[in-house]
C-alpha cells in the first residue's frame, strides 16, 4: 500500500502499516482521538455479544467449497471444507504457498471468496462481520503498527478503536495485554525500535485486548527466539484453558505437535486432512530400526525381507516396518550373523505423516 507522500519524505514519523478492517480499508487512516482525551461513555448495559449459533456444538469456523482464484487465474485455495471444534486449538500446517493465509484473510472477510461459503461463531462471513469480529482477535501476516509511537500508545489507539471498549479502563487494559506478552518493560519504547519478535508480541498483545472467543494467529512465533516461543505457546495453553478457541497457522511441524489438539494439512491450496493431531500422526507407519555395528549386513538383510526405503545412518538401519513378525526380522538378522544390540518401531510424528500424505517436507515456497 503506497504512503502517502508526507510520510515518504520523512520515514521516521510513517505508520510502518496502517491497521485495516475487515473489509481490507485502512481502519486508522486518519490519526485516531488521544485516548486521554476521549469522552467518557456509560459502560454497555448490554453485556458481551452473545454466543450465536456456534455455540450449538457446531465448528467455530466451518467452510465449504471454499476457493480463492486470483486474477490471472491463480488458483489460491480450492474446495476448501474445513471444520474448527470449539475449545480446540487448531493448526493449520502446510508449506509456504500452501494458501494458509489466503484461507485466513477470507476467514475474516479481508477478501471474498471465488466461491463457497464460510461461518465464523456460526455467522456467514464476510456478511457478518460487524457482528463476528468484536469476538475474534487476529494477528495475520505481521502486526500493523505505528513506528513512530510506543507500544503502549499503539495499543491505547487500537483500544480506542473499538466502539464496545471502555475507556476508563483502557489503560489498565493495555497494561494486563502488554505485560501478558512481555512487553511490560519496553512498553515505552517506539515501534520501530522493536525486533521482530518484539513486534510479534506487540500484535498478540493487540489481539488480546479484550477476551475473545475465538484468537486467529497466522505463523505467530515469527521472528521469536526458543525462549519467545515457548512463551507464546504456554500462552497459547492459557487461552485455550480459559475456553478459547485458537486457530493457529503455521510450516513448523514442531510447534503443531507441541501446542495443538487438531489439526488440518493444506499442501497446493488443497485440504489433504484434518482431525486431532494424535490421529494424524497415528494414520502415518512407524520406521522399522536396527541399532548394530553391521549396518551393510543388517540393511542387506533386510531388503532381501521385503522392507523398503532401507537407510543407514551411523549404527542404525531403518526402513519402513514389514508385514511379516518382528521375531522374524530378528531371527533372520542373528542367522545371517548381525550382532543386533536393538530393533524397534519408532513412532511416527506429524512430519512423517505429513511426508506420507504430500510426499514432500517443508522446504517449498509453492
Amino acid at each position: 500500500m503506497d504512503e502517502p507522500s508526507a510520510a515518504r519524505r520523512d520515514p521516521g514519523n510513517a505508520p510502518e502499516r496502517a491497521p485495516r478492517d475487515a473489509r481490507g480499508r485502512a481502519s486508522m487512516a486518519a490519526p485516531a482521538p488521544d485516548p486521554e482525551d476521549a469522552p467518557e461513555r456509560e459502560p454497555a448495559v448490554t453485556g458481551p455479544p452473545e454466543p450465536g449459533p456456534a455455540a450449538d456444538g457446531a465448528g467455530v469456523i466451518t467452510t465449504r467449497g471454499l476457493t480463492k482464484r486470483y486474477r490471472g487465474g491463480q488458483l489460491a485455495v480450492d474446495g476448501l471444507d474445513l471444520t474448527v471444534p470449539a475449545g480446540s486449538v487448531f493448526g493449520f500446517l502446510g508449506p509456504n504457498g500452501s494458501g494458509k493465509t489466503t484461507t485466513i484473510r477470507m476467514l475474516m472477510g479481508l477478501i471474498e471468496p471465488t466461491a463457497g461459503t464460510v461461518r465464523v461463531l456460526g455467522r456467514p462471513m464476510p456478511r457478518a462481520a460487524r457482528t463476528v469480529l468484536p469476538q475474534v482477535g487476529a494477528l495475520i501476516e505481521g502486526p500493523a503498527l505505528y513506528g513512530f509511537l510506543s507500544g503502549r500508545d499503539n495499543l491505547l489507539r487500537y483500544d480506542a478503536a473499538d466502539p464496545t471498549a471502555d475507556p476508563r479502563t483502557r489503560r489498565a487494559r493495555v497494561s494486563a495485554a502488554l505485560d501478558r506478552v512481555g512487553l511490560a518493560a519496553a512498553a515505552g519504547k517506539k515501534a520501530k525500535a522493536y525486533s521482530l519478535g518484539m513486534k510479534q508480541r506487540l500484535g498478540l498483545a493487540a489481539a488480546l485486548l479484550q477476551p475473545r472467543r475465538l484468537l486467529v494467529l497466522d505463523e505467530p512465533t515469527n521472528g521469536l527466539d526458543p525462549q519467545g516461543m515457548r512463551e507464546i505457546r504456554t500462552l497459547i495453553r492459557e487461552l485455550a484453558a480459559d475456553g478459547t478457541t485458537v486457530f493457529l497457522s503455521s510450516h513448523l511441524l514442531d510447534e503443531i505437535e507441541q501446542v495443538c489438539t487438531h489439526a488440518a494439512v493444506m499442501a497446493q491450496g488443497r485440504l489433504v486432512t484434518q482431525g486431532a493431531v494424535a490421529d494424524l500422526a497415528a494414520g502415518a507407519r512407524g520406521r522399522l530400526v536396527v541399532t548394530t555395528p553391521d549396518t551393510s549386513e543388517a540393511a542387506r538383510v533386510l531388503k532381501e525381507l521385503g522392507v523398503a526405503d532401507v537407510t543407514a545412518d551411523g549404527d542404525r538401519v531403518a526402513g519402513e516396518p514389514p508385514e511379516r513378525d518382528l521375531a522374524e526380522v530378528t531371527a533372520a538378522l542373528v542367522t545371517a550373523g548381525v550382532r543386533v544390540r536393538g530393533l524397534t518401531v519408532e513412532r511416527a510424528s506429524l512430519e512423517d505423516a505429513f511426508v506420507a500424505l504430500t510426499g514432500e517436507g517443508f522446504d517449498v515456497a509453492g
